[in-house]
Parts: C-alpha cells; structure tokens; sequence
C-alpha cells in the first residue's frame, strides 16, 4: 500500500511537469520557429538524459541501439514529437491535451495487432468508444471541423508507436539511454524543419526562459514517471497518466484563457473512461 501510495504520487507529479512541459512549448511558439524549438529542446533533453546514464554508470553508445525495432522507435519519436509540438503551437492546449489522452487505447489496440496480447470483447468495445470520444473532440462535421487538429492525432499516433516499439526494444537498454536516442533525433528533424521554414532568430531571454523550464520540467516528468512505474503496480499506478488532462486544462485556462467547450469536454470525459475501463479489465484476476 505505501508503494503504491508513493508510485501514485510520483505519477501525479510526472503528469503535471509534463503538462507544465507542454505549457511552456506553447508559450515558446508564440515568437519562435517550431523547428528551432525542437533543436533546442532535443538538445537540452539528450544532454539532461546524458547526464543521468553517466550518474548510474551506464554507457551512453551501445551496439542494441542498431537494431530495426529501435530505429522505428525512433521514427515514431519523430512523429509524435514533431506533430505533438505543431499541434501546440496552433491550436489549444486543451483539445491537444484531450486528444492525446487516446494513446493507451492506441496502445491497447497495438498490442493486439502487432504483439497478438489478448483483448477480450469489452476491451475491443472500450476502444471503439474512446476513438468515438476523439471524433467528438475533432468535430468531424464540415462547419466545425478544425483542420489543424489533426496535428495532435498524428502526433498521439506517434507516441502510441513510441510506446509499443519501446516494449520490442532490448531488454538491455535502460529508460535512460533511450531517453537520449529519443530526444537525439529532435537536431535533425528540427534542423530539417527550421530549413524549410527558412528563418531562424536569437531566443529572447523570456524565450530562453520557457524552453529552459520545458527541458527541466520534462526530464523531471520522465523521472518521476520512472520512478512511478518501478514503485507501485502498474494496474494501480497507471491510471493516474489521466490526471495530466486535469493539469492541461486549468492551465489552458489560468494562463492562455481557453474555455473547452461542451464537445471537448464530453469527448475527453469519454476516452478517459474508455482508457481507465479498458486498464481496470486488463487487471489480473485475484488466484
């Protein structure tokens, strides 16, 4: 019980740096190219996780990391960062929020396509629903769909391809060390990016500021999810990865004025039932 107390609290925490991660992101994207954003956070990160691989002596270059699983898990870094960051510089934090909150369900829906786990009927039901709670958010219909937010799904698909090549990864590569291969390859994607754009500009110190603060609070979140998945039991402690929605949306509010409508809400509401049904039936059965 105190494990499972302490991972849940350590869960909590990671979900707040990570939405206070994605606050200031936004905040930087007001005056700076996306593709200069993403060169400096993923600077920033790999040299934070760096730091971290030598603190528990492990090597920063191993021969696993060339292996195919591990440079798709690359790509889908590359995907649900890139797309994730776009989504947060144009449109609001909270319906980007809200519709990441679909990758456990993406996950799920992964895991029985590529790794044949076993979804029974109420699990392939709890997905339908919550992907139906993301078209909620999207609105699909002509005079109110938002082409830009399609962006968050590209990325939240990204992510989920993240998660699931992160479970084929080997063994032997520690959170750690793949904290710096995911954030390595943000320098080139955003240097490609930033090229295309075609402008670059000196980050004010407000600037320098927010991104400092996206980095620290980011590598903070990484720890303390890491420390929450190692404490506690993952049927107990996971479910709290929804508290990050609740974090999103009062600082949309307190810091960018946003108000979710109804649909947003109603949407977000139901995919986080969906996730948190479909986590409460894959719990094993007492013996």
């Amino acid at each position: 019980m105190q494990e499972n107390l302490r991972g849940s609290l350590w869960m909590m925490a990671a979900m707040a740096g990570f939405a206070i991660e994605d606050t200031m992101i936004k905040l930087a994207a007001r005056d700076l190219p996306v593709g200069e954003i993403l060169m400096i956070f993923g600077a920033g990160g790999m040299l934070g996780f760096l730091c971290l691989t030598w603190q528990r002596g492990e090597r920063a270059i191993v021969p696993e990391i060339i292996t195919p699983v591990v440079g798709l898990r690359a790509l889908s870094e590359v995907i649900g960062r890139l797309f994730f960051t776009l989504s947060l510089a144009f449109t609001a934090l909270s319906s980007t929020s809200a519709i990441l909150q679909a990758t456990p369900l993406v996950v799920t829906l992964g895991a029985a396509l590529f790794f044949r786990e076993r979804v029974g009927a109420r699990r392939w039901v709890a997905i339908f629903i919550g992907l139906l709670g993301v078209l909620l958010i999207l609105r699909p219909a002509p005079s109110l769909f938002e082409p830009a937010s399609l962006l968050a799904v590209i990325g939240m698909l990204g992510f989920a391809g993240r998660d699931l090549a992160t479970r084929g990864a080997p063994a032997t590569l520690s959170h750690m060390q793949l904290g710096i291969y995911g954030f390595f390859v943000m320098i080139p994607t955003g240097l490609m990016l930033l090229l295309w754009e075609g402008h670059a500009r000196w980050p004010s110190l407000d600037q320098w500021g927010w991104l400092g603060g996206a980095i620290f609070f980011g590598i903070g979140a990484y720890y303390a999810l890491t420390s929450a998945m190692r404490l506690g039991d993952v049927s107990v402690v996971t479910p709290f990865r929804y508290t990050r929605l609740v974090f999103a949306l009062v600082l949309a509010t307190l810091i960018f004025g946003e108000t979710p409508d109804i649909l947003t809400l109603a949407g977000a509401l139901i995919v986080v039932a969906s996730g948190l049904y479909t986590l409460m039936t894959a719990r094993p059965k007492a013996a």
